[in-house]
């Protein structure tokens, strides 16, 4: 695809609409004028919220239209007419979508979620504080200008909820949160191998490694928001608008109660609580019985060791997120997920009496940044986990390789061994070509984030085995000691193991020595492109060497996890995790895949391959995501150091220490 339709592209999402070119032919209905269905309905300058059905539904009006063009540049004159008439949010919410999931713009990439829409991760404040200096600046001068974004800015450390507001407020998260749910959005008719089950297992990553940051912190672990009656203890005021009209997100008072939901302007039907509730008694019924209900009265069994249809966490997980394409019975078991940040969203004005806007539980680029999410989606856990304790646990044969032992573990930086450092690092983004400035000068938002330095892997393993033998590795962190200081059980530290990395290595037979660097783990995305990165290519140098490879020859939808949160933030003093690398058999893991090249194939542990199955058999979270056996090689089993009795398990003990200063990396 051509250099110039990357460029194209760019302008749609930028303060000057695209208008040159008439896009070619353009669907039409029978009248002969667009018919883009009810995604007029959502007015400009309002919130939009993949959380609520009807603008799930205008989205897909609007994507269905858009879906229609064959060429990038048939896209981009058709959005260039209907950008001026349409929601901001839904508007760049559906040409993304479009370029993700269509197969002819397999090549395009898109900018940073932090550049189009600065409101969405910077204070009002600072930005309004940065329109007038751009207004007072002569014409003709030229200036770069930078808003500092810190990592605390929304709060102070008084409340000890606020110890990890750092990690919240990352940038990384939140546009991380975005782009999952664009790549497998709710209602979008989006065929996506396992939906349900990467919805259930990103979102418990995203717990688990949020309560290992509290850890660091010396924090409890979070509760989990499951008596929708009583206070919720911790407000939120994010410091953010919600859209380029100036409207600031609905805030939270500490200890306000979730009300029924009385308001008239989201195209919702009022919701109960009392009707969440009975949800919530369905599906937990469900669980407990072995099946749920479809639309026919039919039983759906639910069990994870199936060997043809969904597994039973896929089912499960399409109920609870309420894809009423997928779920088994949306008007039986409800919209709990969605509803829920909703209700959540609103509790300072759930019947629209002030007027107030949606707090910031109800976008998915800023959802995080509430504490409540957490506790939240700590109760979704919650449910999942109910249904994974009714499982039977692995069996020996599950669990081991014959033949395989893996004789070392360490992980390596610079040239130290087990011993990880984490820090601040400094990253930049132009805020100045987002919606919401027209500036002719530069404005650069630089934002201080937590990061670590890189590090390797080195596993050290024998195949006594008379031929080769291709593995997959699987590597998990979790801290050893509670926030007591005791040494966690199995079942204590079960929900706390984080996926770091899982890869294919061919064993030769006898020893091997398999090093792998954390920037090629399977869960991050570490190509991460902001306006600059995508704009034209560079002239050859001066030495008549070749540019860096264009953008659009790297395979990227931006879906993973950041790579600077790649590891748990450690304390001053240094902090102990265990370290969980495991060897299982690829024959047992691997799943037949079409050919040719794959859309979206990084960081395919949370994200998937959007165009192929994903890519291991076991069930996401394999080992940690059932209880343990009672009985391993003959010896109780009560905690993961029983695991590493088995050859092709190793547990190892490192460091993380946190140095609260600038990384260099």
């Amino acid at each position: 695809m051509a250099a110039t339709d990357q460029t194209r592209i760019l302008s749609l999402y930028e303060q000057v609409s695209y208008t040159s070119g008439t896009g070619g032919d353009v669907p039409t209905d029978r009248t002969g004028g667009l018919n883009l269905g009810t995604a007029l309905n959502i007015p400009r300058g309002r919130v939009f919220s993949t959380f609520v059905q009807s603008h799930r539904r205008a989205a897909k009006d609007l994507c269905d239209v858009l879906m229609r063009t064959s060429s990038a540049i048939q896209l981009i004159g058709l959005a260039g007419r209907l950008r001026d008439r349409l929601n901001e949010n839904l508007f760049i919410y559906a040409v993304s979508f479009v370029i993700l999931h269509k197969q002819e713009f397999r090549n395009l990439r898109l900018p940073s979620i932090v550049e189009v829409f600065p409101h969405k991760f910077v204070p009002a404040e600072e930005l309004t504080k940065m329109q007038v200096t751009v207004n007072k600046l002569p014409p003709n001068q030229e200036a770069q200008l930078v808003i500092e974004y810190g990592p605390e800015f929304a709060s102070t450390n008084l409340k000890p909820e606020h110890r990890v507001s750092y990690w919240r407020e990352d940038y990384g998260i939140n546009s991380h949160h975005w782009h999952w749910h664009l790549v497998y959005p709710a209602e979008m008719d989006v065929p996506g191998d396992r939906k349900g089950e990467l919805f259930y297992y990103m979102h418990q990553q995203m717990v688990a490694r949020y309560d290992m940051e509290r850890l660091s912190v010396d924090l409890n672990r979070v509760e989990k928001l499951e008596n929708w009656r009583v206070p919720i203890r911790d407000g939120y005021f994010s410091k953010l608008t919600s859209n380029n009209s100036g409207r600031a997100w609905g805030t939270r008072q500490d200890d306000s109660l979730m009300k029924d939901f009385r308001r008239t302007d989201f195209g919702l039907d009022f919701i109960d609580i009392t009707v969440m509730e009975i949800w919530m008694s369905r599906l937990m019924d469900a669980i407990h019985q072995g099946y749920m209900i479809n639309r026919n009265g039919d039983r759906v069994p639910l069990s994870d060791n199936v060997t043809t249809g969904k597994l039973g966490i896929e089912i499960l997980g399409d109920a609870f997120e309420a894809d009423a394409s997928l779920s088994p019975n949306a008007l039986f078991y409800g919209d709990l997920h969605n509803l829920g940040h909703l209700m959540i969203a609103f509790t300072h004005d759930n019947d629209g009496a002030h007027k107030e806007e949606i707090g910031a539980m109800g976008d998915s680029a800023t959802a995080m940044r509430d504490p409540v999410f957490y506790r939240w989606h700590k109760f979704v856990d919650g449910i999942f986990q109910e249904y994974k304790m009714t499982q039977p646990p692995y069996t020996l044969e599950d669990l081991s390789l014959p033949n395989v032992v893996v004789d070392k573990v360490g992980v390596l930086r610079d040239n130290q061994l087990n011993q990880l450092t984490t820090g601040w690092n400094l990253r930049e983004f132009e805020a100045s070509r987002g919606l919401d400035f027209n500036a002719p000068n530069p404005v650069m938002l630089r934002i201080t984030h937590l990061d670590h330095a890189p590090f390797n892997y080195h596993i050290q393993v024998t195949n006594s085995g008379a031929a080769p033998k291709k593995v997959t590795v699987r590597i998990f962190i979790a801290p050893k000691h509670n926030v007591r200081g005791l040494e966690m059980s199995f079942m204590e530290q079960r929900l706390l193991w984080s996926e770091m990395d899982k890869f294919t290595e061919t064993l030769k037979p006898g020893k091997n020595q398999i090093v792998r660097a954390s920037k090629d783990s399977s869960i991050t995305d570490p190509n991460e492109f902001t306006f600059r990165d995508l704009g034209p290519r560079p002239p050859p140098a001066a030495d008549g060497s070749a540019p860096p490879p264009a953008n659009n020859e790297f395979n990227f939808c931006g879906c993973g996890w950041p790579e600077h949160l790649l590891l748990p933030r450690g304390k001053p003093e240094g902090k102990t995790y265990q370290l969980f690398v495991m060897l299982t058999d690829y024959e047992k893991d691997k799943v037949e895949e079409p050919k040719g090249p794959r859309k979206c194939a990084n960081a395919v542990s949370f994200c998937g391959i959007l165009d192929a199955k994903y890519p291991d058999k076991r069930p996401m979270g394999f080992p940690f995501d059932r209880r343990p056996p009672p009985i391993l090689n003959n010896e109780m089993d009560t905690s993961v150091a029983d695991y590493a009795s088995l050859g092709n398990i190793s547990l190892t003990d490192i460091t993380i220490t946190f140095l609260n200063n600038q990384l260099k990396k």
